[in-house]
């Protein structure tokens, strides 16, 4: 893996099943009554959010505390970015701090890049979200999600996502989920659609690899699994689509679409859901929707980015073997 963790598109297939691979060791963790490993002991993760966040933010720091690393929870609001302090500086007094690994959340696209390439800090960068640009610990949580709902038992986690069909509805001009997710599915070889209204479909997206379709009851019957997207009204200065009512018709999901989905086939939401729009409540609750289990599956993720970003070679998790032959070698 690289130093930096910026953009699901930096990821190869290789990298991305060793994070998907070392997650699956983490969440066997959590099963455990001690739900700590030592790894990260003497390491410092600094979560530097310059947006409202609560899964994402709670998710890293719960992922670092489970690795033993002491966290720094920086917020803006109460601190000095508030008074106008730039990113630079910032930067530097969390580097004279002596931070390993910096989280960033930020309303700016390309702020964590900045961060990676600046030289400011001499640790490693992952970025938690960068205005509509990326969100990659988020896609590979969804794809950690799909390969274990979506693969058999007698497969093992062998074939991934391969041929997998993955639908991705909603608001995808505004959305940094939806461009890691069809980044990171391409490459662990899924074939992914986007479906949307004209107007939230981003300009340039024939350059990704993906389909776009604007029927969503056409796709549902061949789809794997179906992600629904928050609208994100915060980030609208135009009407994209005439009422939320008529958007919720052509692209909510409810129960009577639910059912013309393959039974396989499961519902997921990054989170948070605007109920009644884009999702129903009756779909939001049922067993067929994994957005729980996507915030529990967050934070196997997120150690697992952090352990390969900030751990070394070492087994994530001891194997009895391996600890007697440590014990044999004292």
């Amino acid at each position: 893996m690289k130093r930096h963790l910026i953009s699901a598109a930096d990821l190869t297939r290789d990298d991305a099943v060793l994070i998907l691979d070392t997650a699956e060791e983490m969440a066997r963790v959590a099963d455990r009554p001690i739900k700590k490993l030592p790894t990260l002991r003497g390491r410092t993760v600094v979560n530097l959010f310059f947006e409202d966040s609560t899964r994402t933010r709670i998710s890293f720091e719960a992922a670092a505390k489970r690795l033993s690393a002491d966290v720094i929870n920086f917020s803006a609001k109460g601190s000095s970015v508030s008074k106008g302090e730039s990113l630079k500086d910032t930067a530097l007094t969390l580097e004279a701090m002596g931070a390993d690994a910096v989280v960033i959340r930020h309303h700016a696209s390309g702020a964590p890049y900045r961060l990676a390439t600046s030289g400011w800090i001499d640790g490693s960068v992952v970025n938690a979200g960068d205005g509509t640009h990326e969100h990659p610990t988020q896609a590979l949580l969804d794809a950690f999600t799909m390969r274990r709902r979506l693969t058999g038992p007698d497969d093992g986690l062998g074939r991934g996502l391969d041929g997998r069909r993955i639908t991705i509805v909603g608001d995808v001009l505004h959305s940094r989920v939806a461009r890691s997710n069809v980044h990171l599915l391409a490459t662990l070889g899924a074939h992914v659609t986007l479906v949307a209204p004209p107007t939230l479909v981003p300009v340039g997206v024939q350059t990704w690899p993906c389909e776009v379709a604007y029927d969503l009851d056409q796709v549902l019957p061949k789809s794997d699994a179906v992600m629904m997207l928050r609208v994100q009204r915060e980030r609208m200065n135009a009407a994209f689509f005439p009422t939320e009512r008529e958007y919720s018709r052509r692209y909510g999901l409810d129960g009577d679409r639910m059912a013309k989905m393959p039974e396989h086939a499961v519902v997921m939401h990054p989170g948070p859901m605007n109920r009644g729009m884009e999702i129903t409540a009756e779909v939001a609750d049922s067993g067929r929707c994994t957005a729980v289990e996507q915030v529990a599956n967050g934070v196997s993720i997120r150690m697992a980015v952090l352990y390969l970003l900030l751990g070394g070679n070492e087994p994530a998790v001891a194997t009895p073997a391996a600890s007697s032959r440590t014990e044999e070698s004292k």
